[in-house]
């Protein structure tokens, strides 16, 4: 079946590339060019090693995501050789080597990172989102979250939200918003059951 074999080949090799690099334009919103300088530590996910350094035999890919929070309340608690975190180094990548696969056993997982901004600044958001999940079986949800508090509901402050999206190849999206203070997070919420999704090239840059 041809999606097993995909699951295969991703899960069990750090060596064969997965899902096609070439890019789609996809924005979410109409915006001005970004000017400032990069917000995002590692968005490009280079800075960590593709296999997990806790693992002796080197064959599990790299839960570590150096720069960034995860979040996998529904998920076991991670075991060196063990795959358990659904958020972890992918060598499917968008540009570079290295990208992010996304999946999960049950329930919203997230990354997040806060970065520096200014209070009324604005600024743009953008990113590639990669999926694997073919008909019949494709049921995922990815949301963007700015700005969300511990105590939001994760549909609080929502930017962006995709329901169900088929096998595609990295797809760039693009997303603007305005700072509320000193510090922003940004988040990726998600949700798959049936397969991957991949993240790569998130930046965030100030507007004019």
């Amino acid at each position: 079946m041809k999606l097993t074999k995909k699951l295969s080949i991703i899960v069990c090799s750090l060596t064969t590339a997965l899902v096609s690099t070439a890019v789609i334009t996809n924005a979410y919103k109409s915006v001005a060019q970004a000017e400032g300088p990069e917000l995002i530590t590692n968005g490009s996910f280079e800075v960590d090693p593709l296999a997990d350094p806790n693992d002796p035999s080197q064959t599990t890919p790299n839960p570590n995501v150096t720069g960034w929070t995860k979040s996998e309340p529904n998920n076991p608690t991670d075991t060196p050789g063990v795959n358990t975190s659904g958020i972890r180094i992918s060598n499917s990548a968008n540009t570079g080597n290295q990208g992010l696969s996304l999946s999960g056993f049950s329930g919203i997982s997230s990354i997040s990172q806060s970065i520096p901004t200014v209070r009324g600044q604005n600024y743009i958001l953008t990113f590639y989102l990669a999926s694997i999940e073919e008909p019949p079986d494709v049921n995922n949800k990815v949301q963007v979250l700015i700005d969300r508090k511990e105590d939001d509901d994760k549909d609080g402050k929502k930017f962006f939200s995709s329901k169900n999206i088929p096998f595609q190849p990295y797809t760039k999206y693009t997303v603007s918003f305005k700072a509320k203070g000193a510090s922003t997070k940004i988040e990726f919420a998600y949700k798959t059951s049936k397969a991957f999704l991949f993240l790569d090239d998130v930046s965030v840059k100030s507007t004019d």
